[in-house]
């Protein structure tokens, strides 16, 4: 009798321990730090400021293991600009918080400069501020942003704008 309990009693300890590491991988899964890490398409919508006229702007995003990241749009040749970079943090359950920089040019006076060996010169930077609050999935994302704009001294130049934003996961 005692031996045919043991198989049963090995059975039931197996079944426990599968459960609990499948609830434990779930739950680390969902408060994960780096469950924004990856790459992400966006769609952004500014309500305020200089961009509200703009009704086509998506990011890119990159957000990595570590903090790091890099966002590039499809406006970034319009004037010529460089990508931005910054840092992120998770901020709760399913949100996070990222600060990004991005240096902006200005034209040149006359379209002979750039012949002459000129161009565009630095003008000075954009910072945005994005919290976003990611899906239960982990595949998409909804988000507010601030932007602001300063000159080479480090001056705002216009009031600050605010855009609402969605994001999907790039999947292989």
């Amino acid at each position: 009798m005692k031996r045919s309990l043991l198989p049963a009693l090995g059975l039931l300890i197996a079944l426990l321990a599968s459960s609990c590491t499948t609830v434990i991988t779930s739950k680390t899964t969902e408060t994960s730090p780096d469950a924004l890490v990856g790459a992400w398409r966006g769609k952004v919508q500014f309500n305020t400021g200089a961009f509200a006229a703009v009704k086509d702007l998506d990011f890119l995003y990159v957000f990595n293991a570590g903090g790091t990241m890099t966002e590039s749009s499809n406006y970034d040749a319009m004037p010529p600009v460089t990508p931005a970079y910054g840092a992120w943090k998770k901020t709760g359950p399913r949100q996070y918080e990222a600060k990004y920089v991005y240096y902006w040019t200005k034209p040149p006076a006359a379209l002979d400069e750039i012949t002459k060996g000129g161009g565009w010169s630095p003008g000075g930077h954009g910072v945005l501020t994005q919290k976003i609050t990611l899906s239960d999935d982990g595949n998409t994302f909804d988000s507010t942003l601030t932007y602001e704009v300063f000159d080479l001294a480090g001056k705002p130049t216009d009031p600050g704008s605010e855009a609402s934003a969605q994001g999907a996961r790039i999947k292989p």
